[in-house]
């Protein structure tokens, strides 16, 4: 979303919900109205901001989780006679997420005049994604000091891997978790109501005959 755009639909949002809880305010003038009225519109002002927060941590993990690949996309391209850029390109070319899109826009950067530091170092500031960032670091130190890139990127996706399998090990331990408060609050009781809603039923008939 352009930040133009944005700018614009937040104080939007947020005058459509302050005169609809003005209108409900005038018809019921009570403390708690007046109360959600201001909870509402402030609500609504911020609103886009944590849509935009949602889709930049989506966008973030889809990016972590595409890294180990394209590396190892990227190391057979060097390993096999290409440049690092033309590992770049092949990389974002055949990709179709953001990590794709960003590495091919990075070239552009470079295309236009930018040098290839800056241009690494804005990706890293665009995404926002910590193992991208640590990568772009290691390929800017491996360019200062004249480190070969195949060693880096083989490194790397060696890393990248490990925290991938860390991550999502970590999802399966928080799992149950997540589970325990749904199954307690929604499937429990209605499994109570089939098991002794029957002898309730009775027990109620058996004193009501007595």
């Amino acid at each position: 979303m352009p930040l133009e755009r944005l700018l614009v639909i937040k104080p939007a949002l947020a005058l459509v919900a302050g005169l609809v809880g003005i209108l409900y305010v005038v018809k019921t003038p009570t403390g708690t109205t007046i109360l959600l009225a201001l909870s509402v519109t402030v609500l609504a002002y911020f609103v886009p901001d944590l849509l935009l927060h949602s889709r930049g941590a989506k966008r973030q993990e889809a990016i972590e989780l595409e890294l180990p690949s394209t590396l190892d996309q990227m190391l057979i391209s060097v390993e096999a006679g290409l440049g690092f850029e033309s590992a770049m390109a092949r990389a974002g070319q055949n990709g179709s997420g953001p990590l794709a899109a960003e590495l091919l826009r990075t070239l552009q950067d470079m295309q236009v005049g930018r040098s290839r530091r800056e241009a690494y170092l804005a990706m890293a500031d665009r995404t926002g994604a910590a193992d991208l960032r640590s990568f772009v670091r290691a390929v800017v130190q491996a360019d200062v000091y004249g480190i070969a890139i195949a060693s880096v990127l083989r490194t790397q996706a060696k890393q990248m891997r490990i925290k991938r399998r860390q991550r999502a090990e970590e999802k399966a331990m928080k799992l149950p978790i997540k589970v325990l408060f749904p199954l307690m609050l929604c499937i429990l009781p209605v499994l109570f109501i089939v098991i002794l809603g029957p002898a309730v039923i009775n027990i109620v008939a058996a004193f009501s005959n007595m």
